[in-house]
């Protein structure tokens, strides 16, 4: 056998040879979930066309309503950055469930600065900025103490959930902050008229940013050296560390990427709206637990995490539209839709087959 230093780029064939006899295992899965949901959805369709006065002609105009889609890109923005950040950490071997955490501060940091400063987009840089401090911080304890990663990603969310509300009532008075400006939104003129696509067309800054991040995201793991850095540290560390790559600095800058990403998230979330709400769990209630199934749902793709994301925030939108609408369900039935829907993902995909080392420890051989 030949102990010749690994090639870093040959690192992910290696991995892929290892796991091709169960592709179609892992695949299969999702393949019927997302047949089923589109046969669905067809069907549901052609039943509003054809009885336009039953319930499935209510759930078919409520579904090809411009302002669902708008409304679900709204609020898929928090997830979705979330996702792409649990990505990064969750693929160079590190588990970050602190998602919920970092979306907490940064909401309410988002808003402390942009009460301060007065300005919208000084406050977006200083959630990020708060969210980036937090992760770095689980960085060092994870990575540089070797902390359980699970129980130092509770305490992300813990601290987080206690210490925005808490700063907020000091501050403020109430955990609830007072409102500030809002984030306008930007209209391509014509486009924007369109009868359902129009709402991809006037939309918040921040829908377009996480266009641009799921871009920049697919394209960093799939045409960068970083990306396979990123890849060979969560799947064969030892291989990358022979190849003369750190495997600490990789996993430092991926857990501080997720610190970015979830720091837009939870930014965005609260100048969107224009305040913090801290009571109970906060405004953010579990997106950030939200987001993991989503990027497990989508295999640690950002684009199968963002089609994830998309799903249950357009739930989440139908279920607000249809407790107005008096359809004859109970309004607490329709409310919890999107997390049963959450839950059936999780018993569907519970095979997915994550990193060979995340959540394990690695030390750099001399």
């Amino acid at each position: 056998m030949s102990d010749a230093p690994a090639d870093p780029a040959d690192v992910d064939t290696a991995a892929e040879g290892d796991d091709e006899g169960s592709f179609f295992e892992r695949y299969t899965t999702r393949a019927i979930v997302a047949g089923v949901t589109v046969a669905s959805v067809v069907a549901l369709l052609l039943a509003g066309l054809l009885f336009p006065e039953s319930l499935a002609g209510t759930l078919a105009d409520v579904l090809t309503s411009r302002n669902t889609l708008a409304a679900t890109l709204r609020l898929s923005v928090p997830i979705a950055f979330a996702a792409l950040g649990g990505i990064f950490a969750e693929k160079s071997g590190v588990i970050n469930i602190g998602l919920e955490g970092l979306l907490i501060i940064s909401a309410f940091s988002a808003i402390y600065v942009a009460d301060l400063t007065g300005g919208v987009w000084v406050g977006f840089a200083g959630g990020v900025l708060a969210s980036t401090l937090l992760a770095a911080l689980f960085a060092v304890v994870t990575i540089g103490f070797r902390a359980d990663q699970i129980i130092a990603g509770l305490a992300v969310w813990l601290i987080a959930l206690g210490l925005a509300p808490f700063a907020s009532q000091v501050i403020y008075g109430s955990p609830n902050t007072p409102t500030v400006a809002t984030t306008n939104s930007i209209t391509v003129p014509v486009l924007a008229d369109l009868p359902f696509f129009g709402a991809l067309f006037s939309a918040s800054p921040s829908v377009y940013m996480l266009f641009a991040a799921v871009f920049g995201s697919w394209y960093v793991f799939e045409r960068t050296a970083f990306g396979r850095w990123i890849r060979a540290s969560g799947e064969n560390p030892k291989a990358l560390d022979t190849a003369g790559v750190s495997v600490t600095r990789v996993r430092y800058a991926a857990v501080l990427i997720s610190g970015v990403l979830a720091g837009m998230g939870g930014a965005a979330l609260s100048l969107d709206l224009g305040q913090f709400t801290g009571n109970g769990p906060t405004m953010v209630n579990g997106k950030g637990f939200i987001a993991i199934v989503a990027y497990l749902f989508g295999n640690y793709n950002p684009i199968g995490a963002f089609l994830s994301t998309m799903l249950f925030a357009g739930l989440d939108a139908m279920q607000t539209v249809l407790q107005l609408q008096g359809i004859g369900i109970p309004r607490q039935l329709i409310r919890i839709t999107p997390f049963v829907v959450v839950i059936v993902v999780l018993a569907l995909v519970g095979r997915t087959r994550l990193p060979e080392a995340a959540g394990e420890h690695y030390e750099t051989e001399d």
